[in-house]
């Protein structure tokens, strides 16, 4: 086993001045990046030739913590060869390395982030981050409220999902060695509870499609949703040079989903295409606003005889159940859902299947 040397180095500026720098051989891993590297720039200068007895002394301080950076590098790289306990490391907030990742991901890690963040009080150091922490954090979720409607508790399924996350996020300062141990191997995720998936049936769908609605726009967008499966998320941001020729002379739609990151190509019907107007420039469905999604739409949906629990996401699963009624596979359905695995879409077959089910029944002799 071969320990990294490191040696303070310098390197010769502008204005008369040395930059320092750590030199490490062989390369470590970058906990950043994760790419090797032989150089850490540290930021700070020193004169080349003093001029007086200030910048002498000045040189003097600066090389001693310059040295003072080394020494803790050289410590940290011994801790990790030989697999033990980085103190400083332990130190270290653990909610500034949550953030920094959150920055890289999507809107559901931040939403975690938030949560956490509530339940340490805004103060936890990755020393804090114990098995008798994450299973409270746990428990937490499991009775925690919205944080946009404080009314009501999120969901079991929500609590599932952001347990999962951040379980994730602990193999991730495991992996890093932030943290001395593998949390997971002593954590029992939150198991995920079945829920009824709403949808319109074609008849209801058209029977919608025919009742006028206050909002326009709104009316747009719910049915431009059942012919595209997209989330709400993403039709208030598609923006007209989302929108373009495909080469078998149809449209297109080139977006990056917010939900799960996704940049994707996606075709979209003549019928789905003359809902978004007039082209133009900036948003196609322009006025459109979340808040329409809740009173005004159930409202609407009444106003159809439609009895249904519909919320604005229902139309993404009316897009998924009609598509595999009509034949199409779920391969495809999958791809047009942007889903990362086939067994997500697998829901949308089995309510088919049920359906099919129901109608066979529906014919008897007896």
């Amino acid at each position: 086993m071969t320990c990294t040397k490191v040696t303070l180095r310098k390197k010769a500026i502008t204005k008369g001045r040395h930059s320092l720098y750590l030199d490490y051989y062989p390369a470590i891993r970058n906990p950043g990046t994760m790419k090797m590297t032989r150089r850490e720039v540290l930021g700070i200068y020193i004169f080349q030739v003093p001029k007086n007895s200030i910048e002498a002394e000045y040189n003097k301080e600066i090389l001693q913590k310059a040295e003072g950076i080394r020494a803790i590098r050289v410590q940290s790289l011994i801790n990790e060869e030989f697999n033990f306990l980085d103190k400083h490391k332990q130190k270290a907030n653990f909610l500034d390395f949550f953030y920094d990742i959150v920055l890289e991901k999507d809107q559901k890690w931040l939403m975690v982030y938030t949560h956490f963040s509530n339940f340490v009080n805004g103060k936890c150091k990755f020393e804090d981050v114990t098995i008798d922490l994450c299973r409270k954090f746990r428990a937490y979720l499991l009775n925690v409220k919205k944080l946009n409607h404080t009314e009501f508790k999120i969901s079991k399924n929500s609590a599932a999902s952001y347990f999962s996350t951040f379980r994730a996020l602990l193999k991730i300062a495991y992996r890093d060695k932030f943290i001395p141990e593998n949390i997971n191997d002593f954590l029992e995720k939150i198991d995920n509870e079945d829920t009824k998936k709403e949808y319109l049936t074609l008849e209801e769908l058209k029977k919608l499609a025919n009742t006028p609605c206050k909002i326009p726009v709104l009316k747009s967008a719910s049915i431009f949703a059942c012919l595209t499966g997209l989330r709400i998320s993403d039709v208030l941001k598609l923006d007209w040079s989302e929108i373009v020729l495909a080469s078998d002379d149809g449209y297109c739609m080139r977006i990056r989903t917010e939900k799960t990151e996704t940049e994707t190509t996606l075709p979209i019907s003549e019928e789905a295409l003359e809902l978004c107007g007039t082209p133009g420039l900036g948003r196609v469905f322009k006025g459109l606003d979340r808040y329409m999604v809740y009173i005004p739409l159930k409202k609407w949906v009444a106003d159809a005889g439609i009895t249904k629990n519909i919320t604005f996401h229902c139309f993404r699963h009316t897009f998924a159940t009609l598509q595999i009624a009509a034949g199409t596979d779920i391969y495809t359905v999958s791809k047009m859902l942007t889903h990362k695995n086939v067994s997500t879409t697998q829901i949308y077959a089995d309510l088919v299947s049920f359906k099919k089910r129901e109608s066979a029944n529906r014919i008897s002799l007896k």
